[in-house]
């Protein structure tokens, strides 16, 4: 497969990875156990589910990249 063609198919991976992601990372920030937690906690929880996405898109990246 070709680079051009793996990035475009990473991408459109990528897209509705995140889309669905995002939809999941809404659902438990509604959590009653985030939403009642202390200022700090809250803040943790949140970056968390901010960032926690970069880790299962980090083996397509690398696919996406590579020669």
């Amino acid at each position: 497969m070709r680079k051009s063609q793996r990035k475009f198919l990473g991408s459109v991976v990528m897209l509705a990875f995140v889309l669905v992601y995002a939809l999941i990372a809404m659902v438990i920030a509604q959590a009653p156990a985030i939403q009642h937690a202390p200022g700090f906690a809250q803040f943790i929880a949140y970056a968390v589910l901010g960032l926690a996405w970069v880790l299962p898109l980090m083996p397509l990246i690398k696919w996406m990249e590579r020669d």
